[in-house]
């Protein structure tokens, strides 16, 4: 069986610990995952002094000890997907799974099949249940104004690359 790419877009409002909403995509993204499977954790810090979204998801994994991928660059779901694109486009893999929050689904997947435009890969999308988030749908309905723009974008713009697995990121995880 090949591996998929388990893509978890994160979410916060410039904290220092793992916000609810992007505390239930991962605890989604866990019970997704299989061995073998490949988890991208992707998210930045709104402030330099704090750790990033990603890297937040990190420390709090719980699930399958599979190969983590820390993305702490994306600023946004656009960023999000692109990230997701270039490491499934770099390792091949042909189904990438997207994990995020069911208001937030429609237009995540969108962007993330645009920036696939053109490979193989086939996307699923895993919504996680999250605490409700009136202002956070309020602002993705007005971001569904972008969404046309940010679609070109993803399809044409040049692919991030990631950094190649540092053996730190591969998980074993530990519970606390």
């Amino acid at each position: 069986m090949k591996s998929r790419l388990i893509a978890v877009f994160g979410y916060s409002r410039g904290g220092r610990t793992l916000h609810p909403v992007c505390a239930s995509r991962l605890l989604r993204a866990e019970a997704e995952t299989r061995p073998g499977d490949v988890v991208l954790l992707s998210g930045w810090s709104h402030h330099r002094s704090v750790r990033s979204e990603a890297e937040l998801m990190a420390e709090a994994w719980h699930g399958p000890p599979v190969e983590l991928v820390v993305s702490p660059d994306a600023r946004t779901t656009l960023g999000n997907a692109r990230a997701t694109s270039s490491l499934a486009r770099d390792r091949g893999l042909d189904e990438v799974v997207l994990v995020t929050s069911r208001w937030h689904v429609r237009r995540a997947s969108t962007l993330l099949r645009a920036a696939l435009h053109g490979s193989d890969a086939r996307v699923v999308v895993v919504p996680a249940e999250d605490p409700p988030a009136r202002i956070a749908r309020l602002r993705e309905i007005a971001c569904w104004a972008l969404v046309p723009v940010a679609a070109l974008l993803a399809r044409r713009a040049p692919r991030p690359s990631l950094p190649e697995s540092d053996p730190d990121v591969r998980a074993t995880p530990s519970r606390r």
